[in-house]
């Protein structure tokens, strides 16, 4: 029993910085990107974001989700995360655009699932929609059709729609889902387990580093 639970000692020090198993630890160009310049797309003081660059038409962002969501169960306070919609033109754009209109309407929390759901699961909304067909959609969680029509063509949206394309380019976005560290590491990863264990290395690093006088 003592050796197994040595082994398990062992095995949680390899993702701690500063550690004898630093040897183990994630490394620059392999496990994430460093990012010249890079600052959190909403900087909050005494706190560590966590963005991700997503899609709803995305499949690997659908089945990223759930684990995404009880990872965040498990973050300390200081650990602020904040979802993306990627920018990248065409079909995409229609996909941040509802985002953002629904974020400014507080609709987020009640429909973000909802949309994953309705793309990849039910079908109720196809990977290309119309803007007519997105405020149907929407029409059905707290808002009308008209007034949620009406939210996507705020000059707010076209704002953040541009803040959230050049946070893209200025990350080096390859795709998506995408796990941003404070602005500062774009996570790498072979897997989503892998991509969620390089987070949680580079969050204790920030930690680490905002505490030191």
């Amino acid at each position: 029993m003592k050796a197994l639970l040595t082994g398990f000692l062992l095995a949680a020090l390899a993702w701690l910085p500063g550690t004898a198993a630093a040897a183990d630890a994630p490394v620059s160009g392999r496990d994430y990107v460093e990012i010249p310049g890079g600052m959190p797309w909403a900087p909050k003081a005494g706190t560590i974001e966590v963005a991700e660059v997503f899609g709803y038409s995305c499949p690997h962002c659908a089945h990223l989700e759930p684990q995404l969501q009880a990872w965040k169960a498990q973050q300390k306070h200081d650990v602020n995360f904040v979802a993306i919609p990627a920018a990248f033109g065409g079909a995409w754009n229609g996909w941040a655009r509802a985002y953002f209109a629904a974020y400014n309407l507080g609709l987020v929390p009640r429909t973000h699932e909802a949309v994953f759901k309705a793309v990849h699961e039910t079908g109720m909304l196809p990977r290309n929609p119309s803007a007519q067909e997105l405020a149907a959609f929407y029409a059905g969680h707290g808002t009308s059709a008209d007034g949620f029509r009406a939210a996507m063509a705020e000059p707010k949206v076209e704002e953040q729609m541009r803040r959230a394309a050049a946070f893209a380019r200025a990350s080096g976005l390859e795709g998506t889902p995408t796990l941003i560290v404070d602005g500062r590491y774009r996570v790498l990863g072979h897997d989503f387990a892998e991509m969620l264990r390089i987070t949680d290395w580079l969050v204790a690093r920030e930690r680490q580093a905002q505490a030191r006088p």
